[in-house]
């Protein structure tokens, strides 16, 4: 009998899923499909790999826990792959703190560990620890597996791992752990399949969506990145501020009187594109706007990128290769073209009519560093650890 393994990744508002066959050495895909609970009535869709639509529902009303959703999702995959065994479900988990580096099965204490790391990522660690006890529920003897955001940087050191506060708080986990992992990790494979002569060469890859960062890549192994203790730090994102004076907070506490959890709430919700601009955190809207504070919102977007793509280089001691990567890095050709002006000083050219037609490479010819464009499939890396069976 064919094994399948379920993916689970689950963002702010509603959960990507994609069913592998994992009966041959590379996971093949068998359909995919959206929990999506940001709707007054949540619905699941599911489609063929070919985008074919084979599956859709809806609740009538919200269910905080998704069971409903989920319980769908197990019903439909017996249904219509009745055939096969389900051997496991993956889950994307966001932290993974100071003690996991890579696949593990998820036990009730390493589902108690994981949300002690709920501090760390307020906005995303509750969602992706709430389908395990779902599942859990519904089908208590299915395997479950956590694969990690965190993993593919664990093997930062100082000084790029380090913050410079007193050195017993880094003895305590307060550090640098890096985020966006099974995207870079997928990515990284990519493009040494498609470029093999780069992967030697420093390398920064730019994964830019609703949340965003950098990673600079030594031979494939992640050096540094951009966000740090939590998804917070690094790179203007959606509704997330990005790097920040740390002034700025004392100075909302102390003098505007916010509270704590006022202050979380704007950081994680009402910064980034959306409070800049005061319109909207999608991208795709302010590109279309008129509204100069679209404009402005999208120029400190990409300033910040590119600002910080010249950090990355430090670090790699050069840059040989840049490539972009999630919704907006794959979509959004005027935002590669804007942050490939800005880092014309370091030699990146990019090719107008291979950046319209978003091609898989975009630099031009007899360019100094190399420009792709590779889309990412995190749910393909976190089957292909299954696949491996590389939890612990």
């Amino acid at each position: 009998m064919p094994d399948t393994v379920l993916v689970l990744n689950s963002g702010s508002s509603s959960i990507k899923f994609g069913l592998f066959d994992i009966s041959a050495v590379e996971p093949s895909l068998l359909c995919k499909g959206l929990l999506d609970e940001h709707e007054a009535k949540p619905r699941l869709v599911v489609k063929s790999p070919a985008g074919q639509d084979l599956f859709e529902t809806r609740t009538e009303a919200p269910d905080a826990d998704g069971d409903h959703l989920f319980a769908d999702v197990l019903a439909f995959i017996e249904d219509r792959f009745g055939e096969r065994d389900l051997r496991a479900v993956g889950h994307r988990i966001v932290h993974g703190g100071p003690d996991y580096s890579g696949p593990v099965a998820l036990t009730d204490d390493v589902t108690a560990k994981l949300e002690a790391l709920t501090p760390l990522a307020p906005l995303h660690q509750p969602r992706c620890l709430a389908p395990i006890r779902a599942l859990a529920a519904i089908r208590p003897a299915l395997r479950q597996i956590a694969c990690f955001d965190t993993a593919f940087h664990h093997g930062l050191t100082p000084p790029a791992s380090r913050f410079a506060i007193p050195r017993h708080y880094e003895e305590r986990g307060v550090r640098r752990y890096g985020f966006h992992g099974l995207s870079f990790e997928y990515v990284a494979g990519r493009l040494a399949e498609i470029a093999p002569e780069v992967v030697a060469k420093r390398t920064v890859i730019a994964h830019l969506g609703n949340g965003a960062s950098l990673c600079a890549l030594r031979n494939g192994r992640s050096v540094d990145t951009t966000m740090g203790l939590t998804p917070l730090d690094g790179l203007v994102m959606g509704t997330r501020c990005g790097t920040i004076d740390p002034g700025v907070l004392l100075y909302l506490q102390q003098h505007e009187k916010m509270s704590i959890e006022d202050v979380q709430h704007l950081l994680y919700h009402q910064s980034g594109l959306l409070g800049v601009s005061g319109i909207s955190a999608d991208m795709r809207t302010l590109l279309a706007s008129g509204e100069i504070a679209a404009r402005e919102a999208v120029d400190l977007f990409t300033f910040r990128a590119a600002q910080q793509v010249a950090m990355m280089a430090t670090t790699l001691g050069g840059l040989d290769c840049l490539v972009f990567t999630g919704g907006i890095g794959e979509h959004a050709k005027e935002i590669r073209s804007a942050i490939g002006e800005r880092l014309g000083w370091l030699g990146v050219r990019i090719d107008a009519t291979a950046n319209d037609a978003a091609r898989e490479r975009i630099s031009g010819g007899g360019n100094a560093v190399d420009v792709f464009v590779i889309p990412t499939d995190e749910e393909m890396t976190i089957a292909r650890h299954l696949c491996s069976g590389a939890a612990t």
